[in-house]
C-alpha cells in the first residue's frame, strides 16, 4: 500500500470504509510530509495543524458511527484567493491588508459540508496575474520536480501540494490557465470545469474554481461534490444530475480535434509538439478519428483581452494608498500600467474579444467532441521567473492554447502526458463541448490507461 500521504481521495475513502486506516492516520501523514517538504516548496500558506487534526478526529468518530460524508477525512488544501472564514486572502501580494472572511466561499463551503479537512491555504502570485510561484508575499513557491524550476500559476502552491503529496485534493481558481499550466509543468491533472458548474463567489467572466489532483478518479470524485448549487452565484448553471463516477469510455468512432498551432503566442517546443503528437496516435490506435484543427484565435484577440485584463489590474492598483502600491510586486504594475492611457473605447473594443474569443472557441469545437492540445508550448522555466518570458510587454505569450476555453465557457483539464529529456513533466490539453464536463474527464481516463508508464511522484 502506498504511503498514507500518497494516497488518492479514492484509496483513502476504501481504507477508512474498511478500517485499515483513519482520517487522523492521513491527516497526520500528511502533515509530516509538509513538514519535511516546505522548507524547499514554500506551497502553503495559514496551514493549522490543530484545527485539521480536530476536524479529522469529527470525521473519524462519523466513520465510526457508520455516517460518513462524501469526502469525509479526506485531505485537501485551497488556494488563498477562495474565502475560508476565519482566514484572511493575501491575493499574493504584500499590498493586501489581511482581514479574516466572514463565510466560506462555494466552492470552500461545498468541501466542508462534504467532510474533507482542510489542511492549508496555498499559495499564488500577486492578484493571481501570473503563471508563476513568484509573490511579494509568500516565499518563492517552487516545483517538485526540480527546484530550480517554476510550478506555474496562479494555482502555483496547489500544483506543488498535489506533486508533492500533500493529500489528495487541492482546489484552485482559472480565468486563462491559472489550474491547467501549473498542472501542466507539476505533472498532475488540473480540470478547468465549464463556465458555472462549479459555483464561485465573485463570479466574473471567465473564472472558475476547479481540482488539481495526481488523477482523473479523484477530480471527478471532486466534482461530484464542487459541482452542487449555491445561490451566491448568479452565473452558475442550473443543478444536474450527472455521472461523475462513471469514467469508462470507448473511443472507436469518436471524433477528435488535434490543434498544434494556436494562431499566436510563444512557438510550440519540439518536445511538446512530439509529445501530443505521440498522444494523438495512441488515441487513433484506440479507434478515435483525428483531425488537424486551425489556429481559430487570433493575436487581435489576445491583445484586445489583455488590455481588458491589464486595466482591470491597473484600476486595483491605482486605488490602494502610496504605501500598499509600493508593495505590488513591480513586474504586475509594470504590466498593468500598459493600460494607464487606454480610452473609454479602447477598453470596450478590447472587452468586445471576449465575445470574439468565445465565438471562435464554440465554433471551432463544435464539430469534435473533444480537442487535443499542448498546455503549455514550452516544458518549463527558471523558478524566479515571472512569466515564461519574464518580460512584463509579453507576460501572457505561453497561454495561447488555455485561454479560448475560458471565454468559450467550455470543460478543458491537463494530464500528464510525457517526460521531457529533463525529467520535467508535459501536459496534454484536453478540451470538449460547453458543458461536456463528465466527457473530458472520461477521455482524460481513457489516456491516463493509454500513455505509457510514468516516473514515480518527486521527492524534493
Amino acid at each position: 500500500m502506498a504511503q498514507l500521504h500518497d494516497c488518492s481521495a479514492v484509496e483513502l475513502l476504501a481504507l477508512y470504509a474498511n478500517r485499515e486506516a483513519s482520517p487522523v492516520d492521513a491527516v497526520r501523514a500528511v502533515l509530516a510530509r509538509i513538514e519535511r517538504c516546505e522548507p524547499r516548496l514554500h506551497a502553503t500558506w495559514a496551514l493549522d495543524a490543530e484545527s485539521a487534526l480536530a476536524t479529522a478526529t469529527e470525521s473519524e468518530q462519523r466513520w465510526r458511527r457508520g455516517v460518513p460524508l462524501a469526502l469525509d477525512g479526506v485531505p485537501v488544501t485551497i488556494k488563498e484567493n477562495i474565502a475560508t472564514r476565519g482566514i484572511a486572502m493575501p491575493l499574493g501580494t504584500a499590498a493586501t491588508e489581511l482581514v479574516p472572511a466572514a463565510a466560506d466561499a462555494p466552492p470552500a463551503a461545498r468541501l466542508r459540508e462534504a467532510g474533507a479537512v482542510l489542511i492549508a491555504k496555498t499559495t499564488m502570485p500577486d492578484y493571481g496575474m501570473l503563471s508563476s510561484g513568484l509573490s511579494s508575499f509568500h516565499a518563492l513557491t517552487r516545483n517538485p520536480w526540480d527546484l530550480r524550476r517554476n510550478p506555474g500559476g496562479s494555482s502555483a502552491g496547489a500544483a506543488a501540494a498535489a506533486a508533492a503529496g500533500y493529500g489528495p485534493l487541492h482546489l484552485g481558481t482559472d480565468i486563462g490557465g491559472s489550474i491547467r499550466l501549473p498542472a501542466c509543468w507539476c505533472g498532475v491533472v488540473g480540470l478547468k470545469p465549464s463556465l458555472g458548474r462549479v459555483p464561485i463567489h465573485p463570479a466574473y467572466a471567465g473564472r472558475v474554481a476547479g481540482p488539481i489532483t495526481r488523477d482523473v478518479g479523484d477530480a471527478a470524485l471532486a466534482m461530484s461534490v464542487l459541482a452542487r448549487p449555491d445561490a451566491r452565484d448568479a452565473t452558475s448553471l442550473p443543478p444536474q444530475s450527472i455521472a461523475w463516477h462513471e469514467l469508462d469510455v470507448d473511443l472507436r468512432g469518436l471524433r477528435v480535434g488535434l490543434l498544434l498551432d494556436a494562431g499566436w503566442g510563444l512557438a510550440v517546443d519540439a518536445e511538446v509538439r512530439a509529445a501530443v503528437e505521440a498522444a494523438a496516435r495512441r488515441f487513433e490506435q484506440a479507434g478515435a478519428i483525428v483531425e488537424p484543427l486551425a489556429p481559430f484565435t487570433t493575436r487581435a484577440m489576445a491583445d484586445g483581452m489583455f488590455l481588458f485584463w491589464r486595466m482591470r489590474s491597473w484600476l486595483d492598483i491605482e486605488a490602494l494608498p502610496p504605501e500598499r502600491r509600493a508593495k505590488v510586486l513591480p513586474y504586475i504594475v509594470a504590466w498593468a500600467r500598459a493600460a494607464a492611457g487606454a480610452s473609454g473605447a479602447d477598453i470596450f473594443r478590447a472587452q468586445a474579444q471576449m465575445q470574439s474569443i468565445r465565438e471562435a472557441a464554440v465554433a471551432a469545437s463544435e464539430p469534435y467532441g473533444l480537442v487535443l492540445a499542448p498546455v503549455s508550448p514550452v516544458v518549463g522555466f527558471p523558478a524566479e521567473w515571472a512569466s515564461p518570458t519574464n518580460d512584463p510587454e509579453h507576460a501572457l505569450e505561453h497561454i495561447a492554447f488555455t485561454l479560448p476555453y475560458n471565454f468559450g465557457e467550455q470543460p478543458a483539464l491537463s494530464v500528464p502526458c510525457a517526460m521531457s529529456s529533463e525529467g520535467l513533466p508535459i501536459g496534454l490539453q484536453i478540451a470538449g463541448r460547453r458543458f461536456d464536463d463528465l466527457g473530458v474527464l472520461r477521455a482524460a481516463r481513457a489516456w491516463e490507461r493509454l500513455r505509457d508508464p510514468l516516473p514515480a511522484w518527486p521527492e524534493p
